[in-house]
């Protein structure tokens, strides 16, 4: 699985008459470890390696994959093949060879890790969780994962990329129970490239408390206050967000953002980010799934949406460049778009300072964005979110979380609900707080949002 390697396989495609080829190889490796009842509950390690061969025969393309590295004329028979069954598309395309620069994604203390060291620290996470407070009864799943991959690209335009990434996590999920009988789960997870940047033990008690602190929980009547969404919260809208900005989605009509390029879609404190240079982000990478190189850019600036996210089939079909977002699920599909490392940033652009200055009184810490509120709800879990409309935003959830009143968390509530549009929710931001957050490759800060109906 090297550079020479797959640029063989696209001279043979190209000899065999083809306009264009592109090869693409992964090779990952991983081991998880699962912990229950201070024991290992399982163990699982896994490798899987293969090929995607991608190519261009009169503005038809043909795609085949295997798994079998000594089958590859076999692969390209195939390939052409499924070109003469397509239609013709003036769109399909490779892109051409863009220097890559250098990104931090190889972490040698991960490649290393031996099973002994994973399966002491998940019984670590588990034993961690039971012992934040008595009130944490069970402990449903303690994982710590690690995962090496090795990606090739090879194209006939001159692209020839070979890399190697680390990524290691952990996840855990509890219960709690009171004497009044009444029961509360709580979870974490964090991930990242580098070893050092995850400790088990904050996860294991940042699971426990929040299991924690919404035993009790009561329900309240209806009510229009205004809401915080805490990072893992704030995680999951953006998500939905994230969604609506893929260039696919918007040339198929089915993004809540279409058609809104240059205009003002957030509120005005919102800068979001899409960053495949962040130095250990479990997004970064030096190019995307076809050969483009990555980069670091801001999306939605002071509210106002800057670009849609393109891979090089919707950035010709756009007359624009591809912004680098190519992503495959494996080696065995065709790249569709994601983000990298996207995130809402919870300090001021950089490119106005008149307006950091004026929005810096709303970029509070955590704790003062709840004192900042007379009566309110901070959002702690959501229930439901999956089931939001990613063509129209709308979206109706449950959500438990605590009660303020006078600027103070007074009590644990329990099956609320908001509904609303998710383009709404984020043009009524009025507040974010310092303490950005990652879960996988997408972070937000805490967010205060003005007047919601929340209904019970």
């Amino acid at each position: 699985m090297d550079k020479n390697f797959a640029e063989d396989i696209v001279k043979r495609a190209m000899k065999r008459g083809c306009d264009a080829a592109e090869v693409f190889m992964r090779n990952s490796k991983g081991l998880s470890v699962e912990a229950k009842d201070g024991k290992v509950e399982a163990l699982e390690a896994a490798q899987d390696a293969g090929l995607a061969l991608k190519l261009i025969k009169d503005r038809k393309l043909g795609f085949a994959f295997t798994t079998n590295f000594d089958e590859i004329e076999k692969t390209i028979d195939t390939a052409i093949d499924a070109a003469r069954w397509t239609a013709s598309d003036e769109y399909i395309d490779i892109p051409e060879h863009r220097p890559a620069g250098d990104v931090l994604i190889f972490d040698e203390q991960i490649k290393n890790l031996d099973e002994a060291t994973v399966i002491k620290n998940a019984l670590m996470l588990e034993a961690r969780a039971l012992a934040f407070d008595k009130r944490v009864k069970k402990v449903r799943k303690a994982e710590v994962g690690t995962r090496v991959t090795t990606t090739t690209l090879a194209n006939s335009k001159g692209v020839s990329v070979n890399y190697e990434s680390t990524t290691y996590s952990a996840h855990v999920t509890t219960f709690a129970s009171d004497e009044n009988g009444d029961n509360q789960m709580g979870w974490d997870f964090a991930s990242s490239r580098r070893m050092e940047d995850i400790d088990v033990n904050s996860v294991g008690e940042t699971a426990s408390k929040r299991a924690v602190e919404i035993l009790g929980a009561r329900k309240i009547s209806a009510v229009k206050a205004p809401v915080i969404l805490c990072p893992s919260v704030a995680v999951g809208f953006l998500d939905i967000l994230s969604a609506s900005l893929s260039a696919e989605a918007v040339q198929k009509q089915r993004s809540f953002l279409s058609g809104k390029v240059g205009q003002k879609v957030l509120s005005s404190l919102v800068d979001i980010v899409d960053d495949g240079t962040m130095k250990w982000g479990t997004g970064t990478k030096p190019v995307d799934d076809e050969g483009v190189p990555v980069t670091n850019k801001t999306i939605i600036a002071e509210g106002v949406l800057n670009s849609y996210l393109y891979n090089t089939y919707t950035a010709k079909k756009a007359g624009v460049k591809s912004t680098g977002n190519a992503a495959r699920g494996s080696y065995k599909g065709l790249p569709g778009i994601d983000v990298t490392n996207f995130y809402i940033k919870a300090e001021g652009s950089q490119q106005a300072e008149g307006r950091i200055q004026e929005s810096e009184n709303k970029r509070t810490e955590y704790n003062k964005l709840i004192k900042s509120i007379s009566k309110g709800i901070l959002i702690l879990n959501t229930m439901g979110l999956h089931t939001a409309n990613p063509i129209s935003g709308d979206f109706s959830v449950g959500i438990s979380g605590l009660w303020i009143d006078n600027g103070e968390a007074v009590y644990p509530i329990k099956e609320a609900v908001i509904s609303g549009n998710i383009l709404e929710l984020f043009k009524k931001i009025e507040g974010l707080g310092k303490d950005l957050k990652f879960y996988g490759n997408i972070g937000a800060p805490s967010i205060l949002i003005g007047d919601m109906d929340i209904s019970a």
